[in-house]
C-alpha cells in the first residue's frame, strides 16, 4: 500500500479504524477474530491502526481500555513497523487537584500498558473540553513529546481557530475529524489551514458508518445494543429516502468504474488531498480489506471533478457536522 505524511509521521494512505471490535456497532466479536482481522491488515500493508482508551462495550467506565488491549495483543511482535494512534477524554473534575500535564502523562501510561509499548505514535485529545485552554494541553503534549512517549499529537472534532491555538503553542501532527462524502464541511477552511502547515486529515467515518457502501435502505435495521447508527442522523429513515439520488449517482459512478461505492468514495478523498488518510472501522474481516483495497482504485483528476461536480448539486440531508466538544450529546467516534 503506498504511503503518505501526516505531519512527522508515515502512514499507510488507509488507516484501520478499530472502534467497532469494542464498541458501536451492535455485538462484538470474540478476541480470537478481532485479533486476526487486525494482522490481516497489517498484512495487506495496512499499518497505521487507530483505537481509544474509551472504546469498550457500550463506553461502560468497567470496560475502559478493552480496544487498546485487543489492538496490543494483535500488533505484538510487530510493533516496530506500525503506527498507533490512541485518544483520551480530559475531564474537568481530574484537574482540580492535578496539573494538567501529569493528569495526560496519567492517561498515557495507562493506554501505554494496555497497548504493551513504551511510546504511541500519535496521541490525541477525543474531545475539547471548553474549560480548558487548548495551549496548556498543547504545552502538556509537548513535553510528553520531548520525553520519548509520544512522537506526535493531534486533536479531534475541531475548527480552524482551534487548530490554529493549538499549533501556535506546539506543531500539531494531525486532526481527526469527520469527512466523507456526506460531510464536507471540513473543506471550507480546516483542509485549506491544514494543508498550508503540514497537519494531517485522519478521517473517522469515511464511509458515513457504511452509508456509502450503497447497500443500507431504509428498511434497514441496526442492532438495538450499542450500534451507533441509531444515533446518525444520514442514516434515520426520512434522511436516507431524502439522500438517494447522492447514493444512486455513487453507485452508478462506481459501477463504470468497476468498484464497490465504497472504494470509489475512499479513493476519491485519497485523490483529492494528500494529506488526508481515511480510516474506516468494520468488524467483518471482508470489509476490512475491501475498504483497503481502496488504495488500489484509480481516479483522474477529471473523475474527481466530475464527482464533486455532482455533490455540489445535491443537498445533504442529516448534517452531523465535524465540530463537537466534551459538552456535545453525541456519538464518541
Amino acid at each position: 500500500m503506498h504511503k503518505r505524511n501526516i505531519g512527522v509521521l508515515e502512514v499507510s494512505e488507509i488507516g484501520l479504524g478499530c472502534m467497532g471490535f469494542s464498541h458501536g456497532y451492535g455485538k462484538i466479536p470474540d478476541e480470537k477474530y478481532s485479533i486476526e482481522a487486525i494482522a490481516q491488515a497489517l498484512d495487506y500493508g495496512c499499518d497505521f491502526l487507530d483505537t481509544a482508551e474509551v472504546y469498550g462495550p457500550n463506553l461502560l467506565p468497567e470496560n475502559l481500555g478493552h480496544n487498546e488491549r485487543i489492538v496490543g495483543k494483535a500488533v505484538k511482535g510487530r510493533r516496530n513497523s506500525l503506527i498507533l494512534a490512541s485518544k483520551f477524554f480530559l475531564h474537568s473534575e481530574e484537574i482540580k487537584n492535578n496539573s494538567i500535564y501529569n493528569v495526560i502523562k496519567s492517561h498515557l501510561e495507562s493506554s501505554l500498558k494496555r497497548l504493551g509499548t513504551d511510546y504511541i505514535d500519535l496521541y490525541y485529545l477525543h474531545r475539547i473540553n471548553p474549560q480548558i485552554p487548548v495551549e496548556e494541553i498543547a504545552l502538556s503534549f509537548s513535553r510528553l513529546i520531548d520525553e520519548g512517549l509520544v512522537r506526535g499529537y493531534g486533536l479531534s472534532q475541531v475548527g480552524t481557530d482551534i487548530i490554529r491555538r493549538a499549533n501556535d503553542v506546539a506543531k500539531l501532527t494531525a486532526v481527526q475529524n469527520l469527512y466523507n462524502m456526506f460531510e464536507r464541511g471540513i473543506e471550507q477552511e480546516v483542509l485549506p489551514f491544514c494543508l498550508e502547515n503540514n497537519i494531517g486529515i485522519v478521517a473517522f467515518s469515511p464511509t458515513s458508518s457504511g452509508l456509502l457502501s450503497g447497500k443500507i435502505t431504509k428498511d434497514t435495521v441496526f442492532e438495538k445494543v450499542d450500534d451507533v447508527r441509531n444515533f446518525v442522523p444520514q442514516l434515520k429513515r426520512e434522511n436516507l429516502e431524502a439522500n438517494k439520488p447522492v447514493l444512486d449517482f455513487l453507485i452508478d459512478f462506481a459501477r463504470e468504474k468497476k468498484v464497490a461505492p465504497v472504494q470509489l468514495s475512499l479513493a476519491w478523498m485519497i485523490k483529492k488531498y494528500p494529506n488526508v488518510v481515511p480510516i474506516p472501522g468494520s468488524k467483518n474481516k471482508e470489509r476490512i480489506i475491501q475498504n483497503l483495497k481502496s488504495s488500489e482504485v484509480h481516479l483522474t483528476d477529471e473523475d474527481i471533478s466530475r464527482i464533486d461536480s455532482e455533490l455540489a448539486n445535491f443537498t445533504i440531508y442529516g448534517h452531523r457536522g465535524f465540530e463537537e466538544d466534551t459538552n456535545t450529546k453525541f456519538i464518541k467516534n
